[in-house]
């Protein structure tokens, strides 16, 4: 195993633009026109006080900002554009509603909302404390430059299991009925790897451990170049350090720099002093957090024109 020699820190540069006027310009054009409505709502009940919303993005002449989340006619909640899922709790078991959802801009023009849909949460049941077992075999396949395909085995649990969860780098991005062995991923970007894992969960909020990951990487937009990311990335922890592992791309020449990033800001430059290693490479860093700390991790390597590549797939780490 070699070991890096160098690693540069960047410092952050914040760049204050100056600007002057003459004169008041033309006013901008008032934004009168609303959202389209969001399409594609699903709700299901995953356990006896929560039922899980999901929707497919909505567009607006200039942009949505936030989409507005109602139960039985009301509005309870209220997400930002990038989130297109979330959970409504604090039900009462055994009850019957209905959610719908409109998108909102910047301008504070609402959409029509979606058609109302059911959900009814679950029956409560006696105490349980027994999480389901770790769904196995999970596998996954892009559909295009946007979606995946997830397919898996079934858990099982000592009542029954009401939903599955998926999660990229710690953070659930998608949830199925405990009946489904596949899900279909929508909203992904093209040309870009995404490591993730299934847990089951029960009627009492129980989840199970995480399945092994599932590694896509998205087909690239037309006209794109092929993807250039590193692959198979990994990343443990003990006595306070990290260690990473990884294969380099095929670049048509040795990957000498690489770029570790850390919760998505720029950590340090991993430079090889000698001839960059064959095969996997591994580096190892001090975690200088509390244990019980996650980082999420991800890296790009240098390509031989001299610009940096596409990032892994995220792993996230607990500090050990």
């Amino acid at each position: 195993m070699q070991r890096p020699l160098a690693a540069s820190l960047l410092t952050t540069l914040a760049l204050v633009a100056l600007t002057a006027c003459s004169g008041a310009g033309p006013a901008e054009a008032e934004d009168t026109t609303p959202p389209g409505t969001p399409t594609g709502l699903t709700a299901a009940s995953g356990s006896a006080t929560t039922v899980h919303v999901m929707w497919e993005a909505a567009t607006d002449d200039r942009a949505v900002t936030g989409y507005q989340v109602l139960q039985d006619g009301r509005q309870v909640k209220e997400v930002p554009a990038t989130t297109v899922m979330t959970d409504v709790t604090g039900l009462a078991p055994g009850t019957r509603h209905t959610f719908a959802v409109r998108a909102r801009d910047a301008a504070g023009n609402t959409s029509p909302a979606t058609p109302a849909v059911p959900a009814t949460t679950l029956r409560a049941t006696a105490e349980d404390r027994e999480p389901p077992t770790t769904p196995r075999a999970l596998r996954a396949a892009p559909d295009g430059t946007t979606a995946a395909t997830l397919t898996w085995t079934p858990a099982r649990d000592d009542t029954r299991v009401t939903a599955y969860d998926v999660y990229q780098a710690g953070v659930r991005v998608h949830s199925a009925p405990g009946t489904a062995t596949s899900a279909r991923l929508t909203g992904l970007r093209p040309g870009t790897a995404y490591s993730l894992t299934l847990r089951a969960r029960d009627a009492a909020e129980n989840s199970s451990p995480d399945s092994p990951p599932a590694e896509l990487t998205t087909a690239p937009a037309p006209g794109a170049p092929p993807n250039t990311s590193p692959l198979a990335l990994s990343a443990t922890s003990a006595h306070g350090e990290i260690t990473l592992t990884w294969t380099p791309p095929e670049t048509g020449a040795p990957v000498t720099h690489h770029e570790l990033h850390i919760d998505g800001r720029f950590a340090t430059t991993i430079v090889w002093g000698a001839a960059p290693p064959t095969g996997r490479a591994t580096y190892t860093f001090p975690a200088q957090a509390e244990p019980g700390t996650t980082y999420t991790l991800t890296l790009r390597a240098r390509l031989p024109d001299g610009t940096w590549g596409d990032f892994s797939a995220p792993r996230a780490v607990v500090v050990r």
